[in-house]
């Protein structure tokens, strides 16, 4: 994660630089949280009795209050303070996972796991909306790729440090220590967080209404490319470790190890290609062609080397999951660097939580159909399929039904 020195070398003011470092932080707690179930999939599967399927519709419930309440969080993001709204939120999915840990039954961790989803429905919107206020052009895929990294990360974290706990402590433990632990970072977000108005402007004389926002082909393309994009990321944060453990026989540090491994290298991929997408630009390439090269590529080679894993022999799966991961961490840098140029600050929160309320279905549906899939079949390689094919309808989306990167030009003002 880098310092707040670093970002200010990169020429990103010193209180800019220690927001975002703040916001890298909490993508990365978001992540932890909510990948951790995963991790304790197997052991949770064989404690509570519960089969396959039930395990699936544990995985997805998280993303039912999260898609839906992110066009209520696009919304309050748009019209109140952001920063204590996503404080606020913070706050609950924090609560929420801690609980977690205290649950003995199904559907106590139903309930907590849709609680989560609430909390977290917060985050992208505002993420959206601080850095279409505050970043120009030139550094937003920088700033987006350091919260991508988190993104990765998170994952990498959960999978490496919270399996060996789980393996040595049980899965408990290690819900309630970060659930409570991550409380702590609400105390330097309310001190150091934003406050001056956005050094960024638009000429746009007010918000646009929703309807206006349904009418843009572009909106479509972003939501569609997110929901692919978020398929195979779901997929790997929800069942890999299961796959790891149960199918390819790993124990659980081994499963932790090449988690970690593949999403620690899948941040830096992230970090070093927002930073390189910005450096294209800086040297007088269009964003169009940077942002749609970099999200569209990255996308398909990130399905392609996920699906050839499950054909992979042992020593070839590995590095396929690996690159696969890399690749998503690529893509991932510069998603929401379209979406905060084409809605510009104005139109940011309400375009990022309407395309994250679309491109979340997919944490509803990978979860759960890789479940169904496992239990007719009995086995993972038709799941895989289906990632990469969804992948690269994602990858295709980003690159032509998508428009150029360039901000919408909206009506005239109106009431928000």
């Amino acid at each position: 994660m880098p310092t707040s020195e670093a970002l200010q070398r990169k020429g990103i003011p010193g209180p800019l630089a220690l927001t975002l470092v703040l916001l890298a932080i909490s993508v990365f707690i978001n992540y932890v949280d909510r990948g951790n179930l995963s991790i304790a999939g197997p052991l949770l599967k064989d404690e509570l009795g519960i089969s396959a399927s039930q395990l699936g519709i544990l995985f997805s419930a998280f993303f039912f209050t999260y898609g839906l309440f992110q066009l209520v969080s696009g919304w309050l993001v748009d019209r109140y303070n952001v920063n204590w709204i996503f404080a606020g939120g913070f706050f609950l999915w924090s609560v929420a996972t801690a609980a977690t840990g205290l649950a003995h039954v199904f559907a106590s961790i139903l309930v907590f796991r849709l609680l989560v989803g609430i909390g977290e429905s917060v985050a992208y919107p505002s993420y959206t909306k601080i850095i279409a206020s505050n970043f120009p052009e030139t550094q937003r895929g920088f700033a987006n790729g350091v919260l991508s990294a988190g993104v990765v990360l998170g994952p990498g974290f959960g999978m490496l440090f919270g399996g060996l706990l789980i393996a040595r402590y049980g899965w408990r433990p290690c819900f309630i220590v970060l659930g409570l632990a991550s409380l702590l970072w609400i105390i330097p977000w309310l001190r150091y967080a934003p406050k001056d108005p956005p050094a960024i402007r638009t000429n746009a004389a007010g918000t646009p209404m929703f309807l206006e926002l349904l009418r843009v082909r572009s909106l479509w393309g972003t939501c569609l490319g997110l929901f692919c994009g978020n398929y195979v990321n779901y997929f790997l944060i929800t069942w890999l470790p299961f796959y790891l453990v149960r199918e390819r026989q790993f124990s659980m540090d081994k499963m932790a190890k090449i988690g970690g491994t593949a999403y620690l290298l899948g941040a830096c991929a992230s970090a070093l290609a927002g930073w390189l997408s910005d450096r294209w630009i800086t040297s007088g390439a269009t964003p169009t062609l940077v942002r749609k090269t970099v999200v569209g590529g990255g996308s398909a080679l990130a399905g392609i080397f996920v699906g050839l894993a499950a054909v992979a022999g042992p020593v070839y799966c590995i590095p396929a999951l690996v690159l696969g991961v890399i690749f998503f961490g690529v893509t991932a840098s510069n998603v929401w660097t379209i979406t905060q140029t084409l809605a510009g600050p104005k139109a940011a929160g309400r375009w990022a939580g309407f395309q994250c309320f679309i491109g979340n279905i997919s944490g509803i549906v990978a979860p759960a159909v890789t479940g169904f899939v496992l239990q007719r079949t009995g086995h993972f390689f038709w799941a895989f399929v289906i990632v990469t094919a969804v992948s690269l309808v994602g990858a295709s989306s980003w690159l032509f039904l998508v428009g150029p990167v360039e901000q919408v030009a909206w009506r005239g003002e109106i009431s928000a």
